[in-house]
């Protein structure tokens, strides 16, 4: 076992099928090709490869048929799969070769892709706040009326209500929501620095190539970050504070449906193999631990700061390990936590008498 996100049977309580599917090798490869069409186009565009040669390269990138096992040996090789991905791209151009790959470097075409899946991320996360928010406000409205205990430090306090506890839980969703979107202009941008960050290969002509590329890619056209990973980090950190929110109203619910406490009723609970009596909260154990694993794995996006002068190869490394899996963590809580709200059929302090 490798990792949990897509084993056999652990991705059944971990996995994310639509965060998996963002990383998959198809969709980077996808994500790849599409830089590579958006610089041959701007190439000619900006007439730095004669007429016609950049839609022809274009027309080879878009249909080339990779070896994938020749892109894993060179990999292991090479540190990264971009230079055997631009050997295939220019064989499969032929005499339109010179618009394949000129003038950018392994980091733009990888750190574009990345730009491309936070995107789409960004996108997925906000349509899965907004249904968690939704069903937030569904519990309000069921039960916002009902008494509850006040807990402080796990110990009675002072009576509240069942809306009390639930704005606690909401106020962080519709910040994360706003957070989310101002985040996604701040990832989805375009990267072209070329070798050393400078872009110097394309002159005068940078940015003219840079916004064309950015238009055709629907990315922002920003000054060159390869070694500023700062919009990545702070990326890192806003899902680490989502899933903590998340992890937060998991641990609440946990503690509210124990014996002997029953402040809540939950349906489709996890079945014990030698107590079946039990229904486990799962999924509220669940936000937990999708918590706490995020917030662990967030230290190290932090070390993935430290980029030694125009390149690192090891910090760079140390994102491509860390970030899709907290990804997939976010993406599970995010849908686990609307699942478990969904699956409160009651809310508030039981009173027999009434």
């Amino acid at each position: 076992m490798i990792s949990v996100f897509e084993h056999e049977w652990l991705g059944g309580l971990f996995g994310d099928d639509e965060v998996t599917t963002l990383w998959s090798s198809r969709a980077q490869l996808g994500h790849f090709k599409a830089f590579e069409i958006a610089l041959a186009q701007a190439l000619e565009a900006a007439h730095r490869v004669p007429e016609s040669v950049g839609a022809a390269a274009s027309r080879a990138i878009e249909d080339a048929s990779l070896d994938i096992g020749e892109l894993k040996h060179r990999t292991g090789i090479d540190g990264l799969p971009v230079p055997e991905l631009v050997r295939q791209l220019r064989a499969r151009a032929g005499e339109a070769a010179e618009a394949v790959h000129t003038g950018a470097t392994s980091q733009d075409v990888m750190d574009t892709a990345l730009s491309l899946t936070l995107r789409a991320l960004t996108a997925l996360y906000s349509t899965r706040l907004t249904r968690v928010h939704s069903a937030l406000e569904r519990l309000e409205g069921a039960f916002g009326v009902r008494d509850l205990m006040g807990r402080t430090r796990m110990q009675a306090a002072l009576p509240i209500t069942a809306a009390n506890r639930i704005a606690a839980w909401r106020s962080p969703i519709v910040q994360h929501l706003n957070r989310v979107e101002e985040l996604r202009l701040r990832v989805a941008r375009l990267q072209l620095g070329g070798a050393v960050g400078t872009a110097h290969v394309f002159g005068e002509d940078r940015d003219d190539i840079a916004r064309h590329m950015a238009k055709q890619l629907g990315l922002k056209h920003d000054p060159t970050w390869h070694t500023d990973r700062s919009a990545v980090i702070e990326f890192a950190g806003q899902i680490s504070a989502i899933t903590g929110s998340l992890g937060k109203i998991g641990q609440d619910i946990a503690l509210m449906a124990q014996q002997g406490v029953d402040e809540i009723v939950i349906s489709g609970g996890g079945g014990s193999s030698a107590m079946p009596h039990k229904s486990n909260p799962v999924l509220a154990e669940l936000l937990v631990t999708l918590a706490r694993f995020n917030a662990t794995q967030v230290s190290g996006m932090h070390q993935a700061l430290v980029h030694e002068q125009e390149r690192s190869g090891a910090a760079w490394m140390l994102e491509w390990m860390i970030l899709p899996q907290m990804t997939a963590a976010t993406g599970r809580a995010l849908s686990t936590c609307s699942t478990l709200l969904d699956q409160i059929g009651s809310m508030g302090r039981f009173d027999p008498e009434k």
